[in-house]
């Protein structure tokens, strides 16, 4: 039991450096053997959990992608109205970037990479599909655009990092006003 409990630790221990390295420095100066030696490991243990960097990286934003969708939709249900559904999920979402900034600036930085292939993006999107019924269903009761839901990611979700990066710089300070006012103009502008 220690041995698993021990090997659990190394494996955590390589996620968390990789997000790290990867949201101080990009993917590409984040090689193996600096992720190791972060997580103080054996360059040779990662290859225990990992068949390559690419695996890793796909491997960490599948879990972190995991955890984000259950926290977004873990007080959802399916009979809500759409637009209590969508200020419900895009509170959750809010308070999850702002909880969990590392794991969610490794997201944003995965959302905007090549390095994720195409079968872990897809499986990325799977993820959001709660989300992506609620738009479908706001869609066919026309209370929202009929536009792809690729825009409406864009212009009701994608705020929240470009807020939460710009907090991390230190360049404003997100309080209960500015995630209100946030979500006021998220809904107004995918709201028919």
């Amino acid at each position: 039991m220690a041995k698993l409990q021990k090997s659990k630790d190394k494996r955590e221990a390589l996620v968390k450096a990789t997000i790290c390295l990867v949201n101080n420095d990009g993917f590409h100066a984040a090689p193996m053997s600096k992720i190791a030696k972060m997580a103080n490991v054996s360059p040779a243990t990662i290859y225990l959990f990992f068949e390559s960097k690419q695996d890793l990286v796909n491997k960490v934003y599948i879990e972190v992608k995991t955890a984000f969708s259950a926290y977004a939709f873990e007080t959802f249900t399916t009979n809500m109205e759409v637009e209590a559904g969508f200020e419900l999920i895009w509170n959750r979402i809010a308070d999850f970037k702002l909880k969990d900034p590392d794991e969610a600036m490794f997201l944003a930085q995965c959302d905007n990479t090549p390095m994720i292939d195409e079968p872990s993006r897809q499986e990325g999107i799977k993820h959001l599909q709660p989300l992506l019924d609620l738009w479908h269903q706001g869609k066919e009761e026309g209370v929202i655009k009929p536009i792809s839901d690729y825009l409406l990611y864009a212009y009701s979700i994608n705020p929240l990092s470009f807020l939460m990066l710009a907090q991390h710089r230190g360049e404003c300070s997100i309080n209960k006003q500015t995630i209100t006012e946030a979500y006021q103009a998220a809904w107004d502008s995918i709201k028919l």
